[in-house]
This record gives C-alpha cells, sequence and structure tokens, in this order.
C-alpha cells in the first residue's frame, strides 16, 4: 500500500510501499476514505514540532481521518467490517501518555491504517467522508477550545486571530453558541472575508494601528481572545484588546516565548493566559450529535481533494497558503 512517510531525522518526506498491516489484540484495520492535511503537519515537516513518544526515525503522518472498517484483530467487539468511522487524533497509552495519531505512531496519509478500538467513532451515513475527518482536529480543537478551555458563553464578546483551518471553524461554532460580537482578525483579505461569511460581525486587519480602539468601541472589551495564529505579536496584540478578567487562549502552536508587555496592568486586571491542545473523545461524540441534528454543516471547509500520491502539493499549498484553503483532503 502507499503511505506517506516522514523521516524525522532528516525531515524528508515521501510517498513509500508498505506493506498493508494487521490488526493486534484490539485493534481495527481502516481502510482509509479521506485524511485531513494540516498545519501541524507542515511543522512536522519543516522541524518547527517534533513527535515526543516516537519509537525510530520514520512515522506515517495523518491524525484527522475517516473510513471504513475493514478487519477485526483479536478481543475486538461491537465493531463489524463495512462500519463509517472517524478515528480521534490520538489515545493515552498505558502509561497515561497522551500519543497523537500520525506524529507518535502511524496516522492515515495511508490506503489502510490501524487504530485501537476505543479511538473508533462511528458517523451517519449521510456524513461525507472529507466532512468527517477533518472532525477530530480542525473541528474539535476550536470546539473544545471555546466550550471547554475558555467557558465561552452567549452574548460574550470574543475575538478570533488567524482564520484559517482552525480559526474559521471557530468563527462558525462561536457564531452557533451565541458569542457577540465576535471580531475576526487575520492578515489576508480572504481569509477576512471568509470569516464574515461564516459568522463574525467584524473583520480586522492586525496591522490596523487603530485595531484596538475598534476592538473596544466593538465590543468594550474582548472576554475572550483566541489565538490561532501561534505568532507572539498577535498574543502581545490580543491581550491590549481584553476587558478586565479576559481571557487570552492559546491553540496555534508556536516554539516562540510568550511575553506580557504591560504585566503590571494584566495582574491589576485580573486576566489570564489559558493553553489549549487538542480535544477529547466527549468533544467528537458532542460535535457528531449537532451534525445528527442538522446544526452544523461543514461542505464549505474543503478547500480541496487531492489523490494520496500528491500529499507533497497538498502540503506546499497549505504552506504558502496557495488559494487560502482551510482544508485540504487527501484521498487514497
Amino acid at each position: 500500500m502507499l503511505a506517506g512517510r516522514l523521516d524525522v531525522a532528516t525531515r524528508t518526506f515521501g510517498i513509500d510501499e508498505l506493506a498493508v498491516p494487521d490488526p493486534g489484540p484490539g485493534q481495527v484495520r481502516i481502510a482509509v476514505k479521506a485524511a485531513g492535511v494540516c498545519l501541524s503537519d507542515v511543522h512536522l515537516i519543516d522541524g518547527m514540532l517534533n513527535p515526543a513518544h516516537l519509537t525510530g526515525d520514520s512515522v506515517t503522518l495523518g491524525h484527522e481521518v475517516s473510513g471504513v472498517i475493514d478487519a477485526l484483530g483479536p478481543g475486538v467487539t461491537g465493531w463489524q467490517p463495512g462500519q463509517r468511522v472517524l478515528l480521534l487524533a490520538g489515545e493515552l497509552d498505558a502509561a497515561g501518555r497522551v500519543l497523537t495519531r500520525g506524529v507518535d505512531y502511524d496516522g492515515g496519509w495511508a490506503e489502510y491504517t490501524l487504530a485501537s478500538q476505543t479511538t473508533l467513532v462511528a458517523i451517519p451515513d449521510d456524513l461525507p467522508f472529507e466532512q468527517a475527518a477533518i472532525i477530530p482536529d480542525a473541528v474539535s480543537t476550536p470546539w473544545a477550545a471555546v466550550t471547554a478551555t475558555a467557558a465561552t458563553r452567549p452574548a460574550q464578546a470574543v475575538g478570533v486571530w488567524g482564520t484559517g483551518g482552525l480559526g474559521a471553524h471557530a468563527v462558525q461554532l462561536l457564531r452557533m453558541i451565541g458569542a457577540a460580537p465576535i471580531i475576526a482578525i487575520d492578515p489576508l483579505p480572504a481569509a477576512r472575508d471568509r470569516a464574515l461569511e461564516f459568522g463574525a460581525d467584524l473583520a480586522l486587519d492586525p496591522d490596523d494601528p487603530a485595531l484596538a480602539k475598534r476592538v473596544f468601541a466593538e465590543s468594550g472589551g474582548l472576554a475572550v481572545a483566541f489565538d490561532f495564529a501561534g505568532v507572539p505579536a498577535v498574543r502581545e496584540q490580543a491581550v491590549g484588546c481584553l476587558a478586565p478578567q479576559g481571557k487570552l487562549v492559546l491553540v496555534g502552536l508556536t516554539d516562540q516565548p510568550l511575553t506580557i508587555t504591560g504585566g503590571t496592568r494584566f495582574s491589576y486586571l485580573q486576566q489570564q493566559v489559558l493553553g489549549h491542545y487538542g480535544s477529547l473523545a466527549v468533544h467528537i461524540e458532542e460535535l457528531v450529535a449537532l451534525i445528527r441534528r442538522r446544526r452544523l454543516d461543514f461542505s464549505r471547509s474543503i478547500s480541496g481533494v487531492l489523490p494520496l500520491a500528491s500529499a507533497a502539493d497538498a502540503i506546499d499549498r497549505l504552506a504558502h497558503k496557495k488559494g487560502n484553503p482551510i482544508r485540504l483532503i487527501l484521498r487514497p
């Protein structure tokens, strides 16, 4: 079978031919139907991110995966070949460590992949595989950030810095739960236009010298500012737009230090910085339930579908924001 593999030692990515894997105890084999391309995959390739628990020097990428159960390993119960599923983006190992699919163990940029039965979530027959694949990260990460980490409430003023793959979904989800106003900030005009289409009340350029003034005029100060960009300058700007007791939620990943210039003011106003990473199974299940009830539709999120053999092209398009993609999908 074909698989998109990264040699972590050399940061070399390629499409390799591998044997079809056999499921072990408690595992199932998935015939992959769709796999998302995430900025985290780009950062694994460029070296900004490093696997924490990978055994060996190479890994099949892909943590956003949907498909059909192809075979059951020993001891698997409650599942049958042919069932349509998505896969959680990670799991806990026996030592309690968080392992990420496509980072710490082989992921879904392949014709077939293995998954623990505990990481399967059944999906409706009318949910396209392309949309299902992006739920485990592109949708569930902002959903968990909005509802769990930030505990956002209706009518709270929020800001979303970076309206790419995660931020665009954050705008859509914030609109659904009733946050208001929703202010999107992105340097790309196309991304700002898209944020307005997804439900933002106002979209601003971060280079606007009057940005903070406009944010306060619109909102009186933000209850929550979400950083989906992972850029130090964004975090400094977002803190300056917070209301008293406002929260800055860090979702975008970066290897750069976090600094707050006005430390005394930050403490006086009792503001907070909260880190966020990924999501839990309950968040995936909540989203699937909302989709079943027609509360959510992610058809606009699929910016293109490419064959697995063109994974390098998808990586390049995302890394350089060619066409301003939300999510590109690989189809084996």
